[in-house]
């Protein structure tokens, strides 16, 4: 959820400005409306929220209160003494039926084809990350990239203050993808059941033991965008973030050249903290 009048949020896109970055979206506190949409799914998903959805609820809502008000003042024992005596109108029971019935069909006439999108990874896609849940933390593998892989922690509150990512949402590692490429995501998990989920990508999906689960994004914008496990999996479930940094294709290409160049089984301070770094490529976007 966020709220762009946010002092919280305010701060972040000002430090944000000045360190380079293109975007960085969260949660933020008495947020009200959804993440703003970076990919194409997440876009449906806000339109059909929006543009659907909550009319639909707006005007069934004022029915019901204006029918319930009416049937208090014009049913009530002193404004009708002498109660009917019928007990069925087939006309009614028709319209109360049938209305329904076509609010529901014209809802799946755009869900339908929404929750297919979400569903069905593209033929044609770019590259696959692997997320694998523990408790409580997050395990990520490159599979076009042999030995390109990582655990990401959440950050302690002095760490992410240092690091100027914001508490409970930073994490040690993030998850670098290139801008404007299809990224087939499998998800499972170790122990028990979590769920990755990132909102401004329209992602969400279960991580389950022994089972190999799929979804896909397509970033349109550089930048940080930050997720959580959504599916209550233990004591520390509300510390496994997710950290996510977009960045054009040749700044991908350099992160992973330079995560091959490690020493297997030990880690890259400059791949570490290219992930942490801003991109000037980004701060260009932003400025255009």
């Amino acid at each position: 959820m966020r709220r762009w009048q946010s002092a919280g949020l305010a701060g972040l896109i000002t430090a944000a400005s000045a360190a380079g970055f293109a975007w960085a979206d969260q949660p933020v506190d008495k947020g009200y409306s959804l993440q703003a949409p970076v990919t194409e799914v997440a876009k449906d998903i806000t339109f059909f929220h929006d543009a659907i959805l909550l009319p639909i609820i707006v005007v069934i809502s004022l029915f019901v209160a204006g029918l319930l008000a009416y049937c208090v003042i014009r049913f009530n024992k002193q404004a009708n003494p002498v109660p009917a005596k019928f007990t069925h109108n087939t006309t009614i029971e028709i319209v109360w039926t049938l209305i329904p019935v076509l609010i529901l069909v014209g809802i799946s006439a755009f869900s339908f084809p929404l929750l297919y999108k979400e569903d069905q990874t593209p033929a044609k896609y770019d590259m696959t990350l692997k997320v694998t849940g523990h408790q409580w933390y997050w395990s990520y593998e490159y599979a076009d990239a042999e030995g390109v892989g990582f655990d990401a922690n959440m950050l302690p509150q002095d760490e992410a203050k240092a690091a100027g990512k914001p508490y409970l949402l930073g994490t040690d590692n993030a998850v670098v993808v290139p801008v404007g490429k299809i990224v087939r995501v499998q998800v499972t998990a170790s122990d028990v059941i979590h769920s990755w989920a990132m909102p401004s990508f329209g992602v969400k999906m279960d991580a389950v033991p022994g089972r190999l689960n799929e979804a896909w994004f397509r970033v349109e914008k550089p930048g940080l965008y930050y997720g959580q496990c959504s599916e209550i999996c233990g004591v520390k479930h509300a510390y496994m973030p997710i950290e996510i940094k977009a960045v054009p294709q040749a700044e991908f290409d350099a992160w992973i050249a330079s995560q091959k160049s490690a020493d297997a089984g030990s880690t890259n301070p400059a791949a570490a903290q290219f992930a942490a770094t801003p991109t000037s490529t980004a701060a260009s976007a932003q400025a255009n």
